[in-house]
């Protein structure tokens, strides 16, 4: 009797572990813009649920893959299975649901300029020599902070027309993905649930 007891409040708590698997958030590098690299949202949850992961959503076109994993994933994981089936050689760079909200907390630009505000995540965070090297004045009204592994920009005049993401990329020299602030607080929504 004790066993079988034993045996129920096991399963009743694998049960729960399953349930209270944590979200992640894989955000792709690069993918369907400007018509290269593309790759459908549908397939791609296809791929991340065969590779073990569960209830497993994308948010717009431009990869953002929310899900959850028992165990840690990584982004050499998923970037060889992306490889694997789409022909295409992308960064993945992943966070957990409490860091994609974190982001929000350290935005260290106004409020009313928050429709200006995109977020590089990083894979790493960059070391104080490189970060100390930067030239922070260099583009005008354009402004960047770094704040561990995520770079805060702001370009009044846009993404598309900015030269500030191109000089950070080459001085970090850090796989970075980009999304406006718009799509952050959707992640951090849809991470929420």
């Amino acid at each position: 009797m004790r066993v079988g007891e034993s045996g129920l409040r096991y399963g009743v708590m694998m049960r729960q572990v399953r349930t209270q698997a944590p979200d992640y958030v894989g955000l792709l590098r690069g993918v369907n813009v400007g018509g290269k690299n593309k790759m459908p949202m549908a397939e791609l949850r296809v791929l991340f649920e065969s590779a073990g992961f569960s209830d497993v959503r994308t948010f717009i076109q431009s990869g953002n893959v929310i899900f959850k994993s028992k165990q840690k994933p990584t982004s050499s994981f998923l970037e060889a299975a992306i490889a694997k089936r789409f022909a295409i050689m992308t960064n993945v760079v992943l966070r957990t649901s409490s860091e994609i909200r974190t982001v929000l907390k350290h935005n260290p630009f106004p409020i009313d300029e928050e429709a200006r505000v995109y977020v590089g995540f990083m894979a790493q965070k960059p070391s104080a020599a490189i970060l100390d090297a930067l030239d922070h004045e260099r583009f005008g009204a354009e402004r960047f902070a770094i704040v561990g592994a995520e770079t805060y920009l702001y370009l009044p005049i846009g993404m598309g027309q900015s030269k500030l993401p191109s000089y950070l990329d080459r001085q970090l020299k850090i796989p970075t993905t980009v999304r406006n602030w718009n799509t952050v607080n959707k992640l951090i929504e849809l991470t929420s649930r």
